[in-house]
């Protein structure tokens, strides 16, 4: 059960070394300016293999259930699904349900653990394969692999990165119970936190933070929502953000351009400055900041101000 992505290296982990009996996603939505319904990745993986796939709204109808049952596996996998199991969908299977979780829980329980882990600056997140319960990412833990985050990476690069992690661990994971050789520990008491869904307002830039807290946040809702601030009174699409060395005076408005350079766009937060190395204006791609200052589009003394609302 899954459907972004992130779920892909999994399923064709599961495909190489397991029998697949059903694939389980969401339905398919609408995508792109025409609006075409466009299947999940997961689903398209799962057509390719010819692996029959089921795609209800909610997994809550009793239908649900019964065609799990119905199809006789030992065991779901579930990855980045989107929904909450009801007790019945977990009971559909003898031994349960297994998740991969984009997190060392019980840190970053929720639906989006590996941007608010770039969000927050974190250096160091990872994979857990759990046990699932009706709980939102609460149930025992199986096994966990550790992964760095690189000081420049962004979420999208992250989850990139953490996918195939996942699929390993996933595999690691199923060895050990088919061995008898694993056995599921509770999260611990300490340590839990809620990593909720991203908004569109989650990627509104405010300079007057500490430099590090913007260039994380830049990062950490790259792809999306993306990074957006005012410049000229025009929304700005910023990315690439880098915190740099070097005091800003007290009397620089936090937002202000001090320098374009190599660096990218030099700008002045409430404590230190970031460089963005690129931008996107409205109607242009996007460019870096030098080629930006060249079309005369950005200037040292410009200040950058978060949008009252991101639409």
């Amino acid at each position: 059960m899954g459907s972004p992505e992130f779920a892909v290296p999994s399923l064709e982990a599961l495909l190489a070394h397991h029998e697949v009996a059903l694939v389980v996603t969401q339905p398919d939505k609408p995508a792109g300016r025409g609006g075409k319904l466009t299947a999940p990745p997961v689903k398209r993986v799962a057509e390719r293999a010819g692996i029959p796939v089921l795609q209800p709204a909610s997994a809550r109808p009793p239908e649900v259930a019964a065609r799990l049952r119905a199809v006789g596996a030992e065991l779901g996998v579930v990855v980045a699904y989107g929904k909450l199991l009801p007790r019945a969908v977990l009971e559909a299977f003898p031994r349960g349900c297994v998740n991969v979780h984009g997190s060392l829980l019980p840190a970053y329980r929720g639906a989006a653990p590996i941007q608010w882990a770039v969000i927050d600056g974190l250096a160091t997140t990872g994979v857990t394969i759990m046990q699932l319960d009706e709980g939102m990412d609460t149930g025992p833990m199986l096994l966990t692999r550790e992964l760095a985050i690189g000081p420049d990476e962004t979420a999208g690069e992250l989850f990139a990165r953490m996918a195939p992690l996942g699929a390993e661990a996933l595999l690691a994971a199923l060895a050990g119970l088919a061995a008898g050789t694993l056995a599921a520990s509770p999260q611990p008491a300490v340590g839990a936190s809620h990593a909720r869904l991203l908004t569109k307002a989650d990627g509104a830039i405010d300079f007057a933070r500490p430099a590090a807290a913007v260039a994380a946040r830049v990062r950490g809702v790259d792809p999306w929502p993306g990074a957006v601030a005012l410049l000229r009174g025009a929304p700005v699409k910023l990315f690439r953000a880098r915190a740099v060395a070097g005091p800003v005076g007290a009397a620089t408005a936090p937002g202000t351009v001090l320098a374009v350079d190599d660096q990218g766009a030099v700008i002045a937060c409430g404590d230190g400055a970031v460089a963005v190395r690129e931008l996107q204006v409205p109607g242009r791609r996007r460019t870096s900041a030098r080629e930006l200052a060249g079309g005369r589009m950005i200037a040292v003394g410009d200040v950058l101000a978060p949008p009252a609302a991101v639409s």
